[in-house]
Protein backbone atom coordinates (compact mmCIF):
# COMPACT_ATOMS: atom_id res chain seq x y z
CA UNK A 1 0.00 0.00 0.00
CA UNK A 2 1.21 3.48 -0.87
CA UNK A 3 0.32 6.95 0.37
CA UNK A 4 0.46 10.24 -1.52
CA UNK A 5 0.21 13.67 0.07
CA UNK A 6 -1.00 15.99 -2.69
CA UNK A 7 -1.41 19.74 -3.08
CA UNK A 8 -3.33 20.87 -6.16
CA UNK A 9 -2.69 24.42 -7.43
CA UNK A 10 -4.79 26.38 -9.91
CA UNK A 11 -8.52 26.96 -10.18
CA UNK A 12 -9.43 24.20 -7.72
CA UNK A 13 -11.81 25.82 -5.25
CA UNK A 14 -15.45 26.62 -5.92
CA UNK A 15 -15.58 24.18 -8.86
CA UNK A 16 -16.69 20.93 -7.12
CA UNK A 17 -13.08 19.70 -7.11
CA UNK A 18 -13.37 17.97 -3.73
CA UNK A 19 -16.61 16.15 -4.49
CA UNK A 20 -15.36 15.03 -7.91
CA UNK A 21 -12.06 13.90 -6.38
CA UNK A 22 -13.92 11.91 -3.70
CA UNK A 23 -16.19 10.27 -6.26
CA UNK A 24 -13.23 9.21 -8.44
CA UNK A 25 -11.21 8.00 -5.43
CA UNK A 26 -14.11 5.82 -4.29
CA UNK A 27 -14.51 4.49 -7.84
CA UNK A 28 -10.82 3.51 -7.78
CA UNK A 29 -11.06 1.90 -4.33
CA UNK A 30 -8.80 4.47 -2.65
CA UNK A 31 -9.03 5.83 0.89
CA UNK A 32 -8.07 9.12 2.49
CA UNK A 33 -9.40 12.67 2.44
CA UNK A 34 -9.47 15.95 0.52
CA UNK A 35 -9.85 19.53 1.80
CA UNK A 36 -9.59 23.18 0.77
CA UNK A 37 -6.71 25.20 2.19
CA UNK A 38 -6.95 28.93 3.01
CA UNK A 39 -4.40 29.83 0.30
CA UNK A 40 -6.69 28.61 -2.52
CA UNK A 41 -5.12 25.18 -3.02
CA UNK A 42 -6.62 21.76 -2.33
CA UNK A 43 -4.82 19.20 -0.16
CA UNK A 44 -5.37 15.46 -0.21
CA UNK A 45 -3.98 12.34 1.44
CA UNK A 46 -4.64 9.24 -0.66
CA UNK A 47 -3.87 5.63 0.23
CA UNK A 48 -4.02 2.53 -1.92
CA UNK A 49 -2.31 0.98 -4.91
CA UNK A 50 0.23 3.40 -6.45
CA UNK A 51 -1.09 2.83 -9.98
CA UNK A 52 -4.61 3.75 -8.89
CA UNK A 53 -3.37 6.82 -7.03
CA UNK A 54 -1.58 7.94 -10.21
CA UNK A 55 -4.82 7.46 -12.16
CA UNK A 56 -6.58 9.70 -9.63
CA UNK A 57 -3.88 12.37 -9.89
CA UNK A 58 -4.02 12.38 -13.70
CA UNK A 59 -7.82 12.45 -13.63
CA UNK A 60 -7.79 15.41 -11.25
CA UNK A 61 -5.20 17.21 -13.40
CA UNK A 62 -6.88 16.67 -16.76
CA UNK A 63 -10.47 15.48 -16.38
CA UNK A 64 -12.01 17.55 -13.59
CA UNK A 65 -15.00 19.17 -15.35
CA UNK A 66 -14.58 22.77 -14.12
CA UNK A 67 -11.18 22.86 -12.42
CA UNK A 68 -7.95 23.96 -14.05
CA UNK A 69 -5.01 22.35 -12.27
CA UNK A 70 -1.74 24.15 -12.98
CA UNK A 71 0.54 22.12 -10.74
CA UNK A 72 0.48 19.21 -8.29
CA UNK A 73 2.91 18.77 -5.41
CA UNK A 74 3.35 15.05 -4.69
CA UNK A 75 4.98 13.49 -1.66
CA UNK A 76 4.95 9.68 -1.72
CA UNK A 77 5.49 7.41 1.29
CA UNK A 78 4.68 3.88 2.29
CA UNK A 79 1.04 3.61 3.26
CA UNK A 80 -0.28 2.87 6.70
CA UNK A 81 -3.86 1.65 6.47
CA UNK A 82 -5.12 4.57 8.52
CA UNK A 83 -8.31 5.24 6.56
CA UNK A 84 -11.38 3.11 5.88
CA UNK A 85 -13.05 5.46 3.36
CA UNK A 86 -12.44 8.66 1.40
CA UNK A 87 -13.92 11.80 2.88
CA UNK A 88 -14.18 15.52 2.32
CA UNK A 89 -12.88 17.55 5.23
CA UNK A 90 -14.55 20.92 5.68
Amino acid sequence: MDRAHLIFHGKVQGVFFRSNCRRKALELGLTGWVRNLPNGTVESIVEGDARRIKVLIEWCKNRQPLARVKRVEENWTEGDPEFTHFSIIR
